[in-house]
């Protein structure tokens, strides 16, 4: 089995335990893991580092957003756990001190566009003047200015950033979703083979898989839809 590490499965579970258990049952399936903040207190960055140490890419979607001087500091910390990607809100202080802060690793800074949980309409109630596209595009040209390495959008927005952007900057999408799932809390979405062909680099999966009566099986005919794009 030739394992796709453009497929990263999310560990969205409330323990440990049960993140180790879906990784045992993945096995050759996926090669690339998602560490976010439900497992970053409870022991998410001794998770990083084992998982690294066992041949695994790990990207730690921890959107930082804070004062600049904080989140230097924090990706300076972060980079211990010799991750592969790091997230930060896509606020140009907050990306300019992640940069500062993973100097000297090889850990590569994404910027949060815009949350695929989130439509016109919600952005209107918490206040914004762009929609949901323009706002994402705004982002990715300031994560340009900024020298992050890519950023997270939403699929409907990946055709759009792969025109405007370098061919080696990362577009990473959640909201993923192959024919038929569920979409949960995702407004924005795409299948794999959609969201490949639009122009993004990684697609972030959780519930389609851990959710699964066989992960392992949905894992696997996820990536031989992504095979085709």
């Amino acid at each position: 089995m030739m394992t796709d590490r453009r497929l990263i499965t999310a560990l969205d579970l409330p323990a440990i335990s049960d993140a180790e258990a879906l990784v045992e049952t993945l096995g050759e399936a996926c090669a690339h893991y998602k560490i976010g903040l439900q497992l970053l207190p409870i022991g998410g960055m001794d998770l990083a580092r084992s998982l690294k140490a066992r041949g695994h890419d790990v990207f730690l979607d921890f959107k930082l957003h804070d004062i600049p001087a904080t989140v230097e500091k924090a990706t300076r910390s972060i980079t211990q756990a010799g991750a592969d990607l790091l997230t930060v809100h896509a606020e140009p202080p907050v990306m300019r001190a992640a940069v500062e802060g993973r100097e000297g690793s090889d850990l590569k800074i994404l910027g949060v566009t815009v949350l695929t949980a989130y439509d016109d309409p919600m952005l209107t109630q918490m206040g914004y003047a762009y929609g949901a596209r323009d706002l994402v595009m705004r982002r990715v040209d300031q994560a340009l200015d900024c020298g992050l390495d890519g950023v997270v959008a939403s699929p409907q927005e990946a055709e759009a950033i792969r025109a405007r952007v370098p061919e080696d900057f990362l577009i990473v999408t959640p909201g993923v979703r192959p024919a038929g799932a569920a979409l949960g809390d995702q407004v924005r979405v795409a299948t794999p083979e959609a969201a490949l062909k639009a122009g993004a680099s990684h697609l972030v999966i959780g519930r389609p898989i851990s959710q699964a009566d066989d992960p392992f099986a949905a894992a696997q005919a996820i990536a031989d839809e992504m095979a085709k794009a």
